[in-house]
């Protein structure tokens, strides 16, 4: 196959390349796709296979988890923006790679442990749990994309602002990213419930 020239090769919004990015997680590397894409939207074409959204891109996934219920819900073109916006202000503030800056902060705000009730005769009590690999990077995703929005109530910050914080707190593994607050407690419940 013929390697891509400088001018045709795929960017991020035309700006960010996902060349050079590394995963450091070994459990996370398989389900954190970096298949380079234009614009962070696939119509939706792996709803209908099992285990088909660890091949989409880790971007759009992103994407997908912003528009929650509420005023966010079903407008795509608006979290893509959004995202957009936030990635120019990680770039603007750290100097790096913002898709860099997301593959860190999903690795480390993944919870490796949760805890599941089990139930015998009539009396349920929580046991501890390793969480699969895809579950940990749904996880990681949701509690960034909550954490962000949460930021932004009472706040006079936009939700872009807020976002670009979250991640950039979640790559260094700052304990005030509330993505990070929301693993260690998770992971704090699965060891006293061992």
């Amino acid at each position: 196959m013929a390697r891509l020239s400088k001018e045709q090769e795929v960017k991020l919004f035309g700006k960010w390349n996902f060349e050079g990015i590394e995963v450091k997680d070994p459990g996370l590397k398989r389900y954190i796709s970096l298949r380079p894409i234009h614009v962070p939207h696939s119509m939706g074409r792996h709803e209908h296979g099992r285990f088909r959204k660890a091949s989409v891109n880790i971007v759009e996934r992103l994407v997908n988890n912003l528009m929650r219920p509420g005023s966010s819900a079903a407008k795509k073109a608006r979290a893509i923006n959004l995202l957009r916006n936030a990635f120019e202000i990680i770039h603007l503030r750290t100097g790096q790679n913002p898709i860099q800056v997301l593959v860190r902060a999903i690795e480390n705000s993944a919870p490796c442990e949760d805890t599941t009730r089990i139930g015998y005769g009539g009396v349920v009590y929580h046991l501890a749990v390793d969480i699969s690999p895809q579950r940990r990077v749904d996880l990681a995703l949701r509690f960034l994309s909550e954490g962000a929005r949460k930021a932004t109530f009472g706040n006079p910050r936009s939700l872009e602002e807020c976002l670009a914080e979250e991640l950039i707190l979640a790559a260094k593994g700052d304990v005030k990213c509330k993505a990070i607050q929301k693993r260690h407690e998770m992971e704090r419940v699965a060891q006293a419930s061992r």
